[in-house]
């Protein structure tokens, strides 16, 4: 073979690697079409709870360093992300030691300012702290995010880079869902695309429902190979 020759034919054999891989990948990936059927029995021993997909209130905890004032009833804190600039003044927070949480304080947000693109709070501590104590603390905030089309946390199941649902079709039937996925609260997950309002989703025994699921697929899958080799 001449260099012109493989210099033609190297495209053709890269673009066939390609098409064969994508194949590979293709035919590896769980196919999410089919239902899994759970009968009235099981449901109840496994206490199925189904939940509606929805606008749920989402929070998510903010930390940041803190330091304490020399009158050891405050703490002043400084946070340059977008999360901080939701602090509202008169909400509570917790503070303790960066070394460890033996002691946790109770606070409440008093003061509020920003500097450039930062975000500073003091916050008056409901008991004084003894002077003993280490000077530099660690505090916790909830942040309410707003309202969003989301889902119980634990009603999502990872698949490697695919995040699953099932989603109830009609009683006892469950269909697994893809969803993508936004801001992640303490109890609930934005949910951006895959889900409609109202949609019924599995939280508690959706491990058992994707169980299931694929061990109805490995048996599909088992019984065709077995049919291809006859």
């Amino acid at each position: 073979m001449n260099y012109f020759t493989g210099a033609l034919l190297l495209p053709a054999l890269i673009l066939s690697l390609q098409i064969r891989a994508a194949g590979i990948r293709d035919h590896t990936r769980p196919n999410y079409t089919a239902e899994t059927r759970i009968s009235e029995v099981q449901a109840g021993e496994l206490t199925l709870t189904l939940v509606q997909a929805d606008k749920y209130n989402l929070q998510t905890w903010l930390r940041m360093a803190a330091s304490v004032a020399q009158t050891a009833r405050t703490l002043i804190a400084k946070d340059c992300s977008e999360s901080a600039r939701l602090i509202q003044p008169g909400q509570r927070i917790r503070a303790f030691s960066a070394d460890s949480k033996s002691s946790i304080y109770r606070a409440t947000v008093t003061e509020i300012s920003r500097h450039k693109n930062c975000t500073i709070i003091k916050a008056l501590l409901s008991s004084k702290i003894l002077q003993a104590h280490p000077q530099h603390y660690i505090i916790e905030i909830v942040i309410q995010r707003g309202r969003f089309m989301s889902v119980p946390k634990e009603a999502i199941i990872e698949e490697g880079e695919q995040q699953i649902v099932y989603v109830q079709k009609h009683p006892g039937h469950y269909l697994p869902q893809k969803i993508h996925t936004g801001i992640k609260g303490e109890l609930y997950t934005e949910v951006t695309d895959g889900l409609s309002a109202g949609d019924q989703v599995v939280t508690l025994g959706s491990f058992f429902i994707d169980a299931e699921y694929k061990l109805k697929k490995s048996s599909e899958n088992g019984a065709s190979h077995a049919h291809h080799h006859h």
